[in-house]
């Protein structure tokens, strides 16, 4: 029951508060006048003391919300996510980040409220303020599969079950691909009846573009990928996400350095190709050359009996134009592309930037199904919802069908490119996946762990299964050294592990080159080059592994001892000894040993060990400890007693038989 008859100072007194503020309070509360003397209407003073006891929840819930997270209680255990970043850290040891940075500079760590530290020195400070620290893996436990529930796919991936009646024919992508100069955009432009070459500087096109052309009345949607060697990268772009690709080679140049490139990033995407000798009408033009030039890169024409089709076209006079388009519609009727404009649509980012006016924008083709405005989609690490979609017109649209070409607005940041996009259930859905993306990129970038691979990373993949094609980059400075290596390699054969040479160059190591091998996984390897300036910070920053040699038979033995010697080693038991117990021995601290005679061979701390009863198999352990009287030891050697403490094993019995081996690896062979 509230006291009665309460006065404005009985109210201070027990709320901690002024006369002055407790009078203002009572003011607000519609009781004018009061005085500090003043008594309380004995009929609103329950209601006032509920209002008071709630102000001062309040107060107090401020005040404690400005304390920061609780503080362990001593010997507690709590656990953190790797990689450990100082604040995080700071945060689940509730103490202040200058705190934790004074105790690592106490241990001879020097880190920054950002920066990472090792899993070691987190627990070892932990220790230090009686706190038990468990780090988690973040990998184990985000792909740790729950209790009876199935792994709900990621939107990219997830799988429709597309009814036959709702696939209808799609539009084929090709992607027009092939050495600066030699008429790429030119051909389009003839096809199209543009004249987007013109408005390109000099005459180059820079960017990848996408447009849709028609050939009486079916469609086909054109990439032009930039034929510059500067641009390797955006053509590897341009390859992944095209159905055809048209090899343009000028007639009176024939086959050029980056036209290999470009036939090297249309194999690696496997797409059907086919070769559009450009102008034909020049009065040097040799179109026999473009053949030998294929046969030379293992592209045989049809001509010649091969299945690689070549057509003859002039982007000036028009020539040929309408057999290459008839023989893109033949490749795209013989793949039988077909889409289903009903499901969800899937997209590949072609390029992106930010945009005045317009924020993050991207221009994509879609893939299968139709993308609407107000969809919410996912890209990458980014989210959104598609507030506009523009076409190659530059006239906005509401929606977007398969193999369609248009920019996109909406998405929370600038996608990379060669990003796929998909469309999810709902916006907050999309935005919890890219957050959780966004945590995983920070991970990666923290460890290292992204772009190429080194032989080790890519030996260590290959014990799990994960890799069974060793890709390599090769330089050379000679025609026929890089001929040489390339054929010795081919006759490394292995069960195991094979090779491909994505690429054979020569003349220096460029960016180019550490561009395709971090987006292919390869090696770099050069004989005999230099690395161009700046080209070894890319690799670093690419994570792709350069080696350089000036002997032919070292870099093969490079190669063949890397496969032999570290693929999946054959591992060997090596029987070391064996003992009986003799009696057991109860310490009044640590755990039980037991007291042992060697019969045969020889223990040693750290060998493994089997432990037999009655000739069943009961335990199989290493050994953690010998002791030879009073003293440790490292071995034992036959005929001698000793003190033997196992494993994480205290089950003993006299009479049981312990077995010690060791493991041998064994170098594999090819």
């Amino acid at each position: 029951m509230a006291k009665r008859s309460m006065n404005i100072k009985n109210l201070s007194e027990r709320y901690g508060l002024s006369a002055k503020e407790v009078i203002a309070e009572l003011e607000a509360q519609g009781f004018p006048g009061m005085k500090p003397q003043s008594m309380i209407p004995d009929a609103s003073l329950d209601l006032l003391l509920a209002h008071f006891d709630g102000l001062r929840k309040k107060k107090e819930s401020a005040e404690n919300a400005g304390k920061g997270p609780p503080v362990p209680s001593r010997g507690t255990e709590v656990h953190i996510k790797s990689p450990i970043i100082v604040k995080n850290l700071a945060e689940v040891l509730g103490k202040k980040p200058n705190e934790i940075i004074t105790n690592l500079m106490m241990m001879n760590v020097l880190a920054s409220i950002n920066q990472m530290i090792e899993p070691a020195v987190a627990v070892e400070l932990a220790a230090r303020m009686n706190v038990n620290l468990v780090v988690d893996k973040r990998e184990k436990e985000e792909h740790a599969p729950k209790a009876e529930a199935k792994k709900e796919p990621v939107p990219e991936e997830k799988g429709y079950d597309d009814k036959p009646g709702d696939l209808v024919p799609r539009i084929p992508i090709v992607t027009f691909m092939g050495h600066v100069d030699h008429g790429k955009t030119s051909l389009q432009d003839t096809i199209r009846k543009t004249h987007v070459a013109a408005g390109e500087a000099g005459g180059i096109t820079q960017s990848i573009g996408a447009s849709v052309a028609y050939s009486g009345k079916k469609a086909i949607t054109f990439v032009d990928t930039p034929g510059h060697e500067a641009f390797t990268a955006m053509r590897a772009r341009g390859a992944n996400v095209t159905d055809i690709v048209v090899l343009v080679v000028a007639a009176d140049d024939g086959f050029m350095p980056q036209t290999v490139e470009a036939l090297n990033h249309a194999r690696a995407a496997g797409v059907p190709i086919i070769v559009a000798i450009n102008k034909i009408d020049l009065p040097n033009a040799n179109p026999d050359k473009v053949l030998l030039n294929m046969q030379q890169n293992e592209l045989t024409s049809e001509e010649w009996g091969g299945t690689c089709g070549v057509v003859r076209v002039s982007a000036k006079t028009g020539q040929g134009i309408d057999a290459l388009l008839e023989r893109i519609l033949l490749e795209a009727e013989m793949l039988e592309l077909r889409a289903n404009p009903k499901r969800p649509a899937s997209a590949y980012v072609l390029e992106s930037q930010l945009e005045q006016g317009l924020g993050p924008t991207a221009n994509i083709i879609v893939k299968n199904g139709t993308l609407h405005l107000g969809d919410p989609i996912i890209c990458g690490e980014y989210y959104g919802k598609v507030k506009g979609l523009i076409d190659y017109k530059g006239q906005r649209v509401k929606s977007a069908g398969s193999s369609m070409p248009v920019k996109i607005v909406g998405l929370s940041g600038v996608p990379d490119a060669g990003a796929k996009l998909a469309v999810c259930t709902s916006e907050k859905e999309a935005k919890e996946i890219a957050e959780s993306r966004g945590v995983n990129k920070r991970v990666e970038t923290l460890t290292g762990k992204s772009g190429g691979m080194s032989l080790d990373d890519l030996f260590s993949q290959m014990e799990t299964g994960k890799k069974n094609t060793l890709r390599i980059v090769l330089k050379a400075d000679v025609c026929g050294s890089m001929e040489a290596i390339v054929e010795s390699l081919k006759k490394i054969l292995s069960d195991k592990i094979s090779i491909e040479v994505l690429h054979a160059g020569i003349g220096a190591i460029t960016e180019n080159d550490v561009l395709l091998a971090s987006s292919t996984g390869a090696l770099v390897v050069g004989f005999h080059v230099r690395v161009n300036p700046g080209v070894n910070e890319l690799a670093k920053k690419e994570n792709v592994e350069i080696r350089l040699y000036s002997i032919i038979y070292e870099l093969l033995e490079d190669i063949k001892d890397a496969m032999a010697g570290r693929l999946e080693p054959d591992k060997r038991e090596k029987e070391l000894g064996t003992a009986h117990i003799l009696k057991i021995f109860l310490l009044s601290k640590g755990p039980k040993i037991c007291g042992c005679m060697v019969d045969k061979g020889i223990v040693k701390v750290g060998s493994k060990s089997r432990v037999f009863r009655k000739g069943e198999l009961i335990f199989n352990g290493e050994v953690r400890s010998l002791r030879r009287f009073q003293d440790d030891v490292k071995e034992v050697r036959q005929g001698m007693e000793c003190g033997i403490r196992l494993d994480n094993f205290l089950d003993f019995v006299e009479g049981d038989v312990i077995q010690f081996y060791e493991i041998e690896l064994k170098k594999a062979t090819l």
